[in-house]
């Protein structure tokens, strides 16, 4: 067996390959996290709108009372969960790039020490550090669209306010 052959077998045998790449796997575990509540979070906003939709039919059919208001209300909520869920689409793809970006850093960190030379350390490192921009972003990205989140439930919380007003106004009215 030629030395450079026996280098690279010691070189995958080696626990350096695996101690190596744990530091990438950590991060695609975190990108999995951050994407499973993201999908949930998506998810919710798709069943807010359904009940919505649910409302605005009722308000067509006149079953519900001060139709103006609610509609009113409805579009400013329909603008809000419509821009969550933009928002909320930007983040997951950033964070299925960063957990790509972070899958072939590991990839080039195995490969870099089954094969490459230490000045061909800084490749996977610059791959790992485009994950982490994506995965920053992303954060970004969740951390705004919680604002509008934010924005939404104080909204239905005003209008249910404004419900309870027109409850105890119409309760001291005398009957006609």
């Amino acid at each position: 067996m030629a030395i450079n052959e026996k280098e690279i077998l010691e070189a995958l045998t080696s626990s350096r390959v695996l101690t190596s790449m744990i530091t990438p796997a950590v991060l695609i575990s975190a990108c999995g996290t951050l994407i499973f509540s993201t999908s949930a979070r998506l998810g919710r906003i798709f069943d807010r709108v359904n009940v919505m939709k649910g409302e605005v039919e009722a308000l067509v059919e006149g079953r519900i009372s001060y139709p103006e208001e609610r509609m009113q209300h409805l579009r400013g909520q329909i603008a809000l969960q419509k821009r969550r869920a933009t928002l909320i689409q930007k983040a997951m793809a950033a964070l299925y790039t960063a957990t790509a970006l972070f899958v072939a850093s590991s990839l080039a960190i195995a490969i870099n020490v089954a094969y490459g030379s230490p000045g061909h350390g800084w490749i996977p490192t610059l791959i790992a550090l485009g994950g982490g921009l994506f995965l920053f972003a992303a954060s970004a990205i969740l951390l705004y669209e919680s604002r509008f989140n934010l924005r939404f439930v104080t909204r239905n919380i005003d209008f249910i306010e404004f419900l309870e007003e027109k409850a105890t106004e119409r309760s001291k009215q005398p009957p006609a």
